[in-house]
């Protein structure tokens, strides 16, 4: 290491900063355990804010996909709607939906025979029992619909076709299946015209329909669809809990259509004007802004908790740089013989303590994108780590490293250049 006085450069002159960066690998080098508990907590606080944040980045952009798969002027009417976070104990007064009447298939028809209301679609969905000879699947997601479900949920028939508005309203008893079940009960077989049982009754299968990858729709686990007039009659389901999917027309915006489908059901229930609606109606900006608030409170607590490793990862900065001081105190005395300021040798404490974290941040960062490499193997979450994310891990790295290491580079500065010189 040079001993040449250093006052006249910049702090921030390539040759200091490379030197405070060579003394930390050095330090590294010579101190492995504390260095390595030093690295560990780092790494362990910003892989879990890059996983996580990859996760939630992924599941963000799952959402934004379904919806716009339902297409952009989809909107939903349900019974409500909390947007968000809802306790219950079971009373009244944490119960708000009881105090809202259930949806009803004539409000169905009432909204679709409204101007400018292009489709609307029926939804109600459980789980229960499907067969096809010695096969037996205990749990499959069940759902009826209306005919014009598929334009709303998105997916394509890869082979046969939808049950008709006859057999709708016949509630006759045909199903469409997803390839999921299709290769659990038909391996290497045909779908189309198997008599299958759900509920315990025969259906045929008419149709096999593919899901859009998604994480919230269904598109990774064994589920059928039935007329919704069927569904009602053979399924074991929670009643009260029907939704409809809304789809204005070409010449109509979302606010006109919400307004009409408002009008309609106020008009229907009887409301006053002075009476709020006992009905939700949820767009698609409202749902994403509820993900997006729930996924930003469960990324700031994994934040959080990060911090802890973290704080351990500054623990392990303090030691070593306590003892790099300890060991270069002569060499500390010689710069400061030689014209050294004391605001060079504490810029050069805190570029050594700060490279220490870095590494750890480095470290984090690939354990974070294997982990997001994993959940996106492994999961229909389409992780990926955000620019956010990163800027983040290392913002929060150089921070720690400056923080913790502000009172060894402080020691260090305020050392009397005689008294050092003197340290063996």
């Amino acid at each position: 290491m040079s001993l040449r006085p250093t006052h006249r450069r910049s702090l921030l002159h390539p040759a200091r900063l490379i030197q405070g960066v060579t003394q930390a690998l050095d330090s590294v080098r010579a101190n492995k355990v504390r260095a390595t508990l030093t690295i560990l907590g780092v790494a362990i606080g910003v892989s879990v804010v890059i996983s996580i944040g990859a996760a939630i980045r992924g599941i963000n952009d799952s959402i934004l996909q379904i919806l716009q798969e339902s297409g952009p002027k989809t909107f939903y009417v349900q019974r409500f709607f909390s947007g968000g976070l809802n306790i219950s104990d079971g009373s009244d007064e944490l119960s708000p939906w009881r105090k809202m009447p259930w949806l009803t298939v004539q409000e169905a028809e009432l909204i679709r025979h409204q101007p400018g209301i292009k489709g609307v679609t029926v939804e109600e969905g459980t789980g229960g029992p499907v067969s096809y000879g010695d096969v037996d699947l205990k749990s499959v997601d069940i759902a009826g619909f209306s005919p014009s479900w598929i334009d709303v949920t998105g997916g394509v028939l890869q082979e046969g076709r939808n049950f008709t508005p006859a057999e709708y309203a016949a509630g006759a008893h045909v199903t469409v299946i997803n390839d999921k079940i299709a290769e659990s009960l038909f391996p290497g077989l045909d779908p189309i015209g198997k008599r299958i049982k759900v509920f315990g009754q025969e259906f045929t299968v008419i149709g096999l329909h593919v899901a859009a990858a998604s994480l919230f729709g269904n598109s990774t686990s064994p589920r059928l669809a039935i007329p919704h007039t069927t569904f009602t009659k053979i399924a074991d389901y929670q009643k009260g809990w029907m939704g409809f999917s809304v789809v204005p027309d070409d010449t109509t915006s979302v606010p006109v259509a919400i307004d009409q489908v408002t009008t309609a059901l106020r008009s229907s229930r009887g409301l006053r004007p002075n009476q709020d609606n006992n009905f939700a109606i949820v767009t698609q900006d409202k749902i994403l802004e509820t993900f997006n608030s729930l996924t930003t409170v469960f990324f700031s607590v994994m934040v959080a908790l990060s911090m802890v490793g973290l704080m351990v990862g500054g623990v392990g900065v303090i030691a070593i740089m306590m003892i790099s001081v300890t060991e270069r105190t002569r060499e500390i005395g010689v710069r400061k013989a030689l014209g050294a300021t004391r605001r060079e040798i504490l810029f050069q404490f805190l570029v050594e303590a700060s490279t220490l974290t870095l590494i750890g941040c480095i470290v984090g960062m690939i354990i974070g994108g294997g982990g997001a490499a994993i959940i996106r193997a492994i999961s229909p979450i389409p992780a990926h780590v955000p620019l956010l994310s990163v800027i983040w891990a290392l913002a929060a790295a150089i921070l720690t490293g400056v923080i913790f290491g502000m009172y060894p580079a402080w020691k260090a500065s305020r050392l009397d250049p005689v008294e050092a010189l003197r340290y063996e």
